[in-house]
């Protein structure tokens, strides 16, 4: 192969269509808009979820429930995992599982559950402890430090 060989892929260059050059393009008059109505116009546009002046789905359907402005979410974290990441003694807090990718969103504060078993002293600081994760930790001879 010589660089004067070289050819791009077939299919890769398209040209585009120019529209309003002429009856015979295929595309003259009206450039493919059709005759009257909003969409032949300049400047036409639809709204997302437009369904033609039908009621949009999003507003047929039912609105049900409550949702609290005052709704915090935290990263949450079970005692049977600090049991299996961490040794004896050692110091848990946010940054320490963000750096063991044990959680995902470091904005979010973290609150620590009683799911499994706990048998080594952690020092665990958090925003939140359930009452079965602060009893585990503490029957362990670990502590409990609200952040």
């Amino acid at each position: 192969m010589k660089l004067h060989e070289l050819k791009p892929t077939d299919g890769s260059k398209k040209r585009r269509i120019r529209v309003g050059r002429g009856d015979g393009s295929g595309k003259g008059g009206t450039c493919g808009r059709g005759e009257k109505g909003q969409m032949s116009r300049s400047g036409a546009s639809h709204r997302p979820y437009f369904e033609g002046g039908q009621i949009t789905f999003f507003r047929r359907l039912p609105k049900r429930g409550f949702k609290s402005m005052n709704h915090v979410e935290y990263n949450l974290v079970n005692v049977n995992t600090l049991e299996a990441a961490f040794e004896a003694n050692d110091v848990v807090d946010l940054t320490v599982l963000r750096e063991k990718h044990l959680i995902r969103d470091n904005k979010l504060s973290l609150k620590i559950l009683g799911n499994g078993e706990i048998s080594k002293a952690l020092t665990v600081r958090a925003a939140k402890f359930s009452a079965t994760a602060k009893a585990k930790i503490e029957a362990a001879g670990g502590t409990c430090e609200v952040v």
